[in-house]
This record gives structure tokens, sequence and C-alpha cells, in this order.
């Protein structure tokens, strides 16, 4: 008896646990789906009730890569990691042909609900293509297509045709990429009126349908007279200017050259109107430090080695202060 009861308390405690659970699970998002036009891969879901007010979502994707060489590892999808938004642009993080495992969670603070994954693995080859914008531009006797808006991945094939010989086949293909976008046709017939069409694809499994037959008529490079006589034109104005300006200085009056050519005063800023300040430079003999010098004559010379030395001192102290005002002799 005491068994059986043990045994239904443990049974009634786990439904109580598991119930308790999900009663404060968040809902997983729903309805989620990819939506891939021109290379730009889209992920889309809905949103379920909450009573969470500040709800937020998390994406990650798996591929061959993550698969095998990370060891079924999942990568967070970069720019969709808790947004509030219900999309996700995984151009980027799509990089390769392979097949993709995409899933989704809700979040709430600390509170996470179990991942929601695409229904299927998704490949972007199956991207949708649409058909692709073209311009035509007649350049004499040359034709310009240009495409708009074309993805990088993505080519153009280009048909070209005579007007009339499309029944025939006699028709030119023409495969361009991004790096070659426009493309130019030259040596075209003069006169002649050109179809095209374009069909943009990814490989040959998936294209896009064609545009609409464009037409235009080639114009040629022009009248075989209108570069000459161009250049002879532009060549007599030249020559007329230049006579012209000649005449103009030689015959010239110099009332009319100074009415054409009237000089403007300096300005007064550049004036020099400050007072000037004279310089006296002395003479180079003025500037030298005097020098005392002191002629002895044989017999002064005899009279001072006799006398001492404190007189011959007075005598040579006499004889310079009295030869300061004089002339120097050296």
């Amino acid at each position: 008896m005491r068994l059986r009861r043990s045994f239904f308390d443990s049974q009634f405690l786990l439904v109580l646990n598991i119930v308790t659970n999900y009663a404060w699970l968040l809902p997983s998002p729903w309805r989620i789906s990819m939506e891939s036009v021109n290379m730009r891969h889209l992920l889309k879901w809905r949103r379920q009730q909450s009573p969470c007010s500040s709800i937020t979502y998390s994406v990650q994707f798996q591929g061959e890569f993550e698969l095998t060489i990370l060891n079924g590892s999942w990568e967070d999808a970069v720019g969709c990691q808790q947004v509030t938004r219900t999309e996700c642009d995984l151009t980027f993080d799509l990089g390769s042909d392979s097949d993709y495992s995409i899933r989704v969670r809700t979040e709430c603070g600390r509170r996470v609900s179990p991942w929601a994954e695409l229904g299927r693995p998704f490949n972007r080859r199956e991207t949708i293509l649409t058909v692709p914008a073209i311009t035509l531009t007649t350049m004499g006797d040359a034709l310009q297509v240009t495409f708009k808006g074309l993805p990088l991945t993505v080519g153009v094939t280009v048909t070209i045709w005579k007007r009339g010989e499309l029944v025939r086949g006699k028709s030119s293909l023409r495969v361009i990429t991004v790096q070659q976008n426009p493309l130019h046709i030259d040596a075209l017939q003069e006169g002649a009126v050109y179809c095209v069409k374009a069909q943009a694809h990814l490989d040959t499994h998936s294209k896009s349908s064609s545009t609409d037959t464009q037409c235009v008529s080639i114009t040629g490079p022009g009248p075989t007279w209108l570069k000459p006589t161009t250049v002879t034109v532009i060549v007599v104005i030249l020559a007329g200017l230049v006579f012209f300006l000649s005449w103009s200085v030689t015959h010239c009056s110099p009332e009319a050259c100074y009415a054409y050519f009237r000089k403007e005063p300096q300005p007064t800023a550049l004036l020099l109107d400050w007072p000037l300040t004279r310089v006296k430079i002395y003479p180079q003999d003025e500037l030298r430090e005097p020098i005392h010098a002191v002629l002895l004559t044989a017999q002064q010379r005899v009279m001072s080695s006799r006398e001492p030395s404190s007189q011959l001192d007075k005598w040579t102290q006499s004889i310079c202060s009295e030869g300061t005002d004089r002339p120097y002799q050296v």
C-alpha cells in the first residue's frame, strides 16, 4: 500500500513539474519561411502571443562546413542576435551552394523558447531570378547594353540579331557578368535595325524569364564630310581670333588702351609710409680697441737699464698718459 502511494506521489510530482515548466516556457516562432530573390535571402517568421513584453529573437544556421568540419556545430547569424524584428537577412551568411539548416528561437531576458527550424534545408541556388532591366544606347556604329541591379553571382545571356534574320537563325549570343557590364557591340551595319533581348541565369537549372525585345536603329558614324568641315571651321575661327587680337594690340591708341587695360592703384597696405630712422655707420678703424705703443731710443734703453725698475715703471706710465691723444706709432 505504501509502495503504491509513493509511486502515485512521484508520478504526480513529475506531471506537476512538467506542467509548471511548460507553463513558463516561451512559445517558439512559427510559420518560418525563406524568401530568396536575386540572391538576396530573407528569413521570415511570425510571433506567437506571450506574456513577455520585451521579446527578442536569435537565428542560427548550419551548412556543410559546420556539419562536417566543425563537428555539427551551429553558427550565430551576424546581425540577427536578440533582434526585435521578425525577419533576418542571411545573404552574406549563406555563402556557398550547400544545403543549410536554419533555426530561430524566442528570448525574454534569461528565458528562451525551444528552437524552431525551417521546414527543409535551404540552398541559395533556389533563388528566384527576376527579368533584368536593360537600357540600349547607340553610339555611331556601336551599341551599348546596360543592365541595372544585376547581382554579383548572376550572369546574363544576351541575344542580338538584325531585324528579319532571327527566323533564319542569324543571331549572336553574348554571355556577360557584372564585371563586363555594360556590354559594347561594335562594327554594326549602318542604317540597319538591331534587336536585343536578355535572360539572367545562375546555372543551367536556374534562369529568369527573357526580357521584352527592344530594337534600335544604327545611325552610323555620320557623314564623311562632317569631320573635315568641323575641323576647317574651328581653324578659321581660331585664325580670325588671333588676327583680331594682333590688330588690336598694334593699332590701339594710348587712350583706348588705358581705358581697356587700366592699371589699378597699389593697395595702401603695400605702401611704405613708415618713418625711417638713420643708422650711423662708423668706420672700421673707430671700432678697434686702442693700443698704446711706446717707441724707445737706444739712449733711453741704456738709461732704463741703469734705473731701478720702479722708476722705469713710472716713466712708462707717464709716457702712456701723455700719448693717449697723439697718433700711435707701432
